[in-house]
């Protein structure tokens, strides 16, 4: 039976170091982390994921803000709530929650940014960085996974990890993070995505495995080697239920460790977001 990567588990080890590390720097005069939060509509996932933000802040003793706008929110007042952020020192960082509605141009809202709060890592000037391996916010999801792997001490240096999916969110940034020179790196990293020749060939070489397409059960058995270590990004509403992009109860037998959904790298994702938080409060550097 394959090893369970609990992202609850991880998730709360590392809260409670935030936790303390907060604690230390209050004690010591400095200022308290700020998160802040635009949600524009009214979508379920995205209304959950910010109440789990906020959650997330109290439990380690930030401070938190939401503006939450109407769906029918033009895009100049979703850009006057951002430059009022922007111009804000009490706010460390903040995010703007994707999906946003389709009138509103989302590159023209995240180039709006100031890149020194963008704690999601998606502004372009923060995404030069991290290929470029300067300090930088790292975007939260494939963050939270190196956060995962290293609360479960697994080595990536030497591995062969293959990464389905491409999305400049996840499956980009997961492939440069792992591959490049130094802690939870070192490893050959693959790209994979629709237009790859011979998929199952491919995922049947990783000795770690992600799975970031955004299809419900995607990965089966016959992607998997045996032994691999199986991270599923996705998170999919399958018949009123939440599920992965990987086909848990199939392939758990024959994986060396997986992470369930959900439970597991979702949870990771808001660590992620709150590491990048307490970075802010100093500066990006």
């Amino acid at each position: 039976m394959a090893q369970l990567l609990s992202g609850k588990v991880a998730a709360a080890a590392c809260k409670e170091k935030i936790k303390q590390e907060v604690a230390d720097r209050l004690a010591a005069g400095k200022n308290r982390p700020h998160l802040a939060a635009i949600l524009v509509g009214d979508d379920p996932a995205s209304r959950a994921y910010v109440r789990g933000k906020v959650k997330d802040c109290e439990e380690v003793g930030f401070e938190s803000t939401l503006i939450h706008l109407p769906a029918t929110a033009s895009e100049e007042e979703v850009l006057h709530e951002i430059q009022q952020l922007n111009a804000n020192p009490s706010v460390s960082g903040y995010i703007v929650q994707l999906p946003i509605p389709k009138h509103i141009d989302d590159k023209r809202i995240l180039l709006a940014i100031d890149p020194e709060k963008d704690v999601d890592g998606f502004h372009p000037d923060n995404v030069g960085r991290m290929a470029l391996g300067l300090p930088t916010y790292l975007p939260a999801t494939p963050f939270g996974v190196l956060l995962l792997l290293e609360h479960y001490e697994i080595s990536t240096e030497g591995k062969h990890a293959v990464i389905v999916g491409r999305s400049h969110i996840v499956g980009s940034p997961m492939s440069i993070l792992l591959g490049r020179n130094g802690k939870l790196g070192n490893a050959t990293a693959t790209l994979t995505h629709s237009k790859t020749p011979n998929l199952e060939e491919m995922t049947r070489q990783a000795d770690i495995l992600i799975a970031a397409v955004g299809k419900p059960l995607y990965i089966k058995p016959k992607h998997v080697k045996p032994g691999a270590i199986v991270i599923d990004v996705g998170i999919n509403r399958l018949e009123e239920k939440l599920v992965g992009d990987v086909d848990f109860e199939r392939v758990e037998p024959i994986a060396s460790a997986i992470t369930p959904v959900p439970g597991g790298v979702g949870l990771m994702t808001r660590v992620g977001l709150l590491m990048n938080t307490l970075r802010a409060a100093d500066g990006r550097g």
